[in-house]
This record gives C-alpha cells, sequence and structure tokens, in this order.
C-alpha cells in the first residue's frame, strides 16, 4: 500500500510505502471509526493526554535512504520521532494539521493531474446515483 499526501493548493504528491497493518489503521483513523478499545494509536494519543499535553501536528521531516522519517508536535512544545504512518494516524484520529517539509517534497514530491472542476463535479453526481446494480454485469 501506498500513503499518498497531496499538497493543498497544488497538485503536488508525496507518496511513502507503508505496510498493509499501518494502512488498514490509516484506513480506520479516515473513517472516524472508533473501536471499543483504544487501538495502539489512541493509546499513544492517551498518553499525551495524561500528561497535560496534547498533539498539535505532525510533520514528515525527512528521508534516509528508502526510509522516511516524522516528528509529532506537541502544544507542550515537545517533538517525538515517528514513523510517517503512525504519525498521520495519530494526526487524522487527532485532527491535527499533517505538514511535509520543504525538501523532501522538493525532492521525493512528485507532480500529479490537477482534476478538472467539470469532471470532478460530473464524477460525485455518478456515485450519488449508482448503486451496486448497476455492476451485476448481466449487460
Amino acid at each position: 500500500p501506498i500513503m499518498l499526501l497531496k499538497v493543498v493548493e497544488s497538485s503536488r504528491y508525496l507518496p511513502i510505502w507503508v505496510g498493509t497493518a499501518e494502512a488498514t489503521a490509516i484506513d480506520i483513523a479516515q473513517r472516524g471509526i472508533a473501536p471499543p478499545r483504544p487501538l495502539s494509536h489512541d493509546l499513544m494519543l492517551n498518553i499525551i493526554l495524561a500528561f497535560d499535553d496534547k498533539l498539535e501536528s505532525v510533520t514528515v521531516t525527512h528521508r534516509n535512504e528508502h526510509t522516511f522519517f516524522a516528528e509529532l508536535l506537541t502544544a507542550g512544545g515537545k517533538t517525538i520521532s515517528a514513523r510517517p504512518s503512525d504519525a498521520i494516524t495519530m494526526a487524522l484520529i487527532s485532527n491535527v494539521k499533517i505538514y511535509v517539509a520543504d525538501s523532501v517534497l522538493a525532492e521525493d514530491g512528485m507532480d500529479g493531474p490537477q482534476p478538472d472542476e467539470e469532471e470532478v463535479a460530473q464524477f460525485r453526481e455518478f456515485l450519488d446515483h449508482v448503486s451496486a446494480e448497476d455492476f451485476d454485469g448481466e449487460k
């Protein structure tokens, strides 16, 4: 799986390969699913809260060979090293900003297509009216 970070107001992307378990954790966080018991990322956030702090933002800081690195920044000014997948998952759960260092975007980012506004509107219209029966394979 690839975690694809997109620059706001730009067509620049940063692809980061992640493991299946990490991708699943990101998916759960993106969907806003609250598990019945805290998962590891919830636990880490709870530990930060227990020390009277909270997550302020996360930043993908650099790459060393084939490995990306990230940092968690707390409201109390503490910086904690983290894997990007963990940092992004925690950011999604906490609804905090995600940053990527300019040097990382310059070296590892890639330009992607800028979607046409009309195409996006047409696709959303399609999604609003499509059903599983439309793909039954008999037509």
